[in-house]
């Protein structure tokens, strides 16, 4: 989808004329697709905490990671602007080095505990380190859970804000649990929980046999 009053993508469009949904669609967009965080929107993403990020690089080539915190980790600047910080993590930085090469970003939060209701913001997005971001923002927050400070933050210029519907949205509900913040320990971090090591092992052995 694209914002203003040209809304959805080329294929979007051809997949409604050719199933019938041009009308249905045409409602959506005018109802529900804004181009800003509206103050519902803006209390929604205060409180969420986490939210699942799409990404892709120059080629298309796409990834989709999950980002969480506090509720409060993902800022409204303002209806126009929003940011999340970026810890220290594995090192792979697969996100950002997909907005280095495409800005387009998608963000999907849902609450999946009190509305079960989910709220899409895609936009441009762009990264600017800590200290920049402190000095063009300095009512952000120091210091974040467990200590933890941002090294960078990624900044999102809405382009479109829209619901997702609830009615496949399942209802959970939180239960206390340690977070063990920043550990490098692999065991805390979940291990080689789907055997990735050791099935990169038995490859490369089978590989060492066959040559």
């Amino acid at each position: 989808m694209t914002s203003g009053d040209t809304s959805g993508s080329v294929g979007e469009r051809e997949l409604q004329r050719e199933h019938g949904t041009v009308e249905r669609a045409e409602r959506f967009y005018s109802d529900q697709v804004l181009d800003h965080l509206n103050p519902t929107m803006i209390e929604f993403t205060s409180r969420q905490e986490m939210a699942f990020i799409a990404t892709s690089d120059s080629r298309g080539e796409c990834d989709s990671s999950l980002r969480a915190g506090e509720p409060g980790f993902l800022h409204v600047l303002d209806a126009q602007t929003l940011a999340y910080p970026e810890y220290r993590g594995n090192g792979v930085m697969a996100s950002l080095g997909n907005i280095r090469e495409n800005p387009h970003i998608g963000i999907l939060m849902v609450d999946f505990v009190e509305d079960l209701i989910g709220l899409h913001v895609n936009g441009s997005a762009r990264i600017v380190e800590d200290d920049a971001m402190r000095a063009a923002h300095p009512g952000l927050p120091a210091v974040h859970a467990a200590g933890r400070t941002p090294e960078r933050w990624v900044v999102v210029d809405v382009e479109e804000a829209y619901i997702h519907c609830r009615k496949h949205i399942p209802r959970m509900a939180p239960v206390p649990r340690t977070r063990d913040w920043g550990s490098d320990d692999v065991r805390r971090k979940g291990g080689d929980y789907f055997g990735a090591k050791a099935a990169a092992r038995e490859l490369a052995g089978t590989a060492a046999v066959t040559d």
